[in-house]
């Protein structure tokens, strides 16, 4: 190999190491200058942001999800309103089927509607449909420590009510719960909920399904 190939080789590595480096300095400005997704995302919150997420952990109320809320009642079915709510829905039996032939045959055979299975399957929907599906809780506080939730407790009890403490997690943040019951009736609910009022305990009805 000649002098004259070997200094062309030497300078067409020269220029070629330039044009790299060259290419690798613009690659590195546009990055630093871009912001880059998931990971700038941080950077972008100010001092203001910082500021008012701290306001309203501050002043997270537990029972918050509570105020102003009261379970709407159950409509009974209107062919179950003269049920008695001593007395049990009467069952019909599958293998006595004498008043349902009875009552059958007391029906014109050519009047339009005259199904006596589909009345005893009305008269079975209307029965289950007048039992109440839920269960009722008096709330007397949700409190953030465990402790300020057994002094609830402890408090309740000097006024003759035992309570529960139970523990549950909202928007991220343990709760502690007392409550009292539960009350197969509303009614028993919310006369429990006027005795605690009348003694200075704020509480809410709270319904669970059973």
């Amino acid at each position: 190999m000649s002098k004259q190939q070997q200094g062309g080789t030497i300078i067409g590595f020269i220029f070629g190491l330039v044009v790299g480096l060259g290419v690798a300095l613009g690659v590195a400005v546009y990055v630093t200058k871009v912001p880059v997704p998931f990971l700038n995302k941080g950077a972008m919150r100010t001092g203001d942001q910082d500021a008012a997420e701290a306001q309203k952990n501050k002043n997270w109320d537990p029972n918050a999800p509570l105020a102003g809320k009261s379970p709407a009642r159950v409509a009974a079915p209107a062919s179950a309103a003269s049920v008695s709510e001593t007395a049990p829905a009467p069952v019909a039996d599958a293998r006595a089927p004498a008043s349902a032939a009875k009552a059958a045959a007391s029906k014109p055979e050519g009047k339009p509607g005259a199904d006596p299975l589909g009345d005893l399957a009305a008269a079975k929907a209307a029965a289950a449909g007048s039992v109440d599906p839920f269960d009722y809780f008096v709330q007397a506080g949700a409190f953030r420590t465990q402790s300020d939730a057994d002094a609830q407790r402890a408090k309740l009890a000097m006024i003759g009510w035992e309570a529960r403490v139970s523990e549950r997690e909202q928007n991220g943040r343990a709760v502690f719960r007392v409550r009292i019951g539960p009350f197969a009736k509303r009614d028993d609910a919310e006369q429990l909920k006027e005795k605690l009022a009348g003694a200075g305990v704020e509480s809410a009805l709270v319904r669970v399904q059973r």
